[in-house]
């Protein structure tokens, strides 16, 4: 009988995706590095089974997942840890859903096994939470209401209610978004993927009528959305987490950008980086329930004239991606998907079925 398999379950991301598995009725199996932790994690959430594995070693991998089973896997940074874990689903023919935000290891999983999870009949998901599903929801429900007229698309993340900064991030947000300064951003241009400095541009967005400002970020939109709605001309992804980083995340992507260039910059850069980005885990249920999401999709037609704008609302970006997570692990253990090989949300369970999920989580259009 297939499995879903969560790996990094003992961590702070994985270890919600592994409640809201067994909120909805799973018993996944939870695998990672610690066999004491697992064990306790395994008896708190009723004598799940689990397994000891390791990202870094492709044995322990292979061994963990069957053709037709579901990896999902919580383990980052990815572009550091995750590249064996995607080639071991890969390479058994198992589906495969991660919650990265690093758009370039998206890109690398799309590249190296897109054909190979074709041909065995699975399904890859790539940074299929918070980041980046809300944006390609808004997106949807623009391409839905004005269809082949959409050529320009501008997508931006907020966030909403009683934010604090740091203490509303885990670890891994904070670790991939002072990494994702040192690493050039995406975006679709002219019928391409071309690459900008992150933060080089800063666009205004209006919600509920209040003017937010964001900055130019990478996201899975660019590399999905052209692939299912070839009309696009443009698709260019804006965060607006942090007030004010449009003053100094330019300045410091620029600096970091030119610093990664060289190998001795890359050692400087991944030193500092782990000392500034905190202590593990992250923000806990009481602090999860001040916060929510807030994206908005901007459409354009061919000459740039505003066709207008959706917004959708939900719930705290870490409940959000494991609840999300968990339905499509739930969805590709029973068959429900249109597709497979490595694609976006849209292409794997269609629209309606990916707006219906997230609405029934808590993120609906509100504009």
């Amino acid at each position: 009988m297939a499995k879903i398999v969560v790996l990094g379950a003992t961590g702070y991301a994985g270890g919600l995706a592994a409640h809201a598995l067994v909120n909805r009725g799973a018993r996944p199996v939870l695998a990672g590095r610690n066999e004491a932790a697992l064990a306790q994690l395994a008896s708190e959430l009723g004598d799940l089974p689990y397994q000891v594995a390791d990202a870094t070693d492709l044995a322990s991998l292979h061994l963990l997942v069957d053709p037709g089973d579901v990896l999902v896997t919580t383990v980052g940074p990815f572009h550091r840890l995750g590249s064996l874990v995607a080639q071991a689903a890969a390479d058994r023919g198992a589906h495969y859903i991660d919650s990265t935000g690093e758009v370039g290891f998206v890109r690398d999983v799309l590249e190296k096994h897109g054909e190979q999870a074709q041909a065995r009949g699975a399904v890859m998901l790539p940074a299929f939470g918070n980041d980046y599903v809300p944006g390609i929801l808004a997106a949807g429900y623009a391409l839905q209401e004005w269809g082949e007229q959409v050529a320009n698309l501008q997508v931006g993340y907020f966030l909403s209610g009683e934010t604090s900064g740091n203490s509303d991030m885990s670890q891994g947000t904070r670790t991939t978004m002072l990494e994702s300064l040192t690493f050039p951003t995406l975006t679709w241009e002219k019928g391409r993927i071309q690459e900008q400095r992150t933060g080089s541009q800063t666009e205004k967005f209006s919600i509920h009528g209040e003017q937010r400002a964001a900055i130019l970020v990478s996201g899975t939109e660019v590399l999905f959305l052209p692939r299912e709605f070839p009309q696009l001309q443009s698709v260019t992804v804006f965060n607006g987490w942090s007030p004010g980083a449009e003053r100094v995340v330019p300045l410091f992507s620029k600096a970091l950008g030119a610093l990664r260039s060289t190998k001795f910059g890359r050692e400087k850069i991944d030193a500092a980086l782990q000392k500034t980005a905190g202590p593990s885990g992250g923000p806990d249920a009481e602090q999860r329930a001040r916060t929510g999401i807030q994206n908005i999709a901007i459409a354009r037609d061919r000459t740039g004239r505003p066709l207008g704008q959706v917004l959708v609302e939900g719930p705290n970006a870490y409940d959000f991606t494991a609840e999300v997570m968990a339905w499509a692990a739930t969805e590709l253990i029973d068959g429900h998907f249109r597709t497979s090989g490595v694609v976006g949300p849209i292409a794997a369970f269609g629209f309606a079925e990916l707006a219906a999920a997230c609405a029934e989580i808590g993120l609906r259009r509100t504009v």
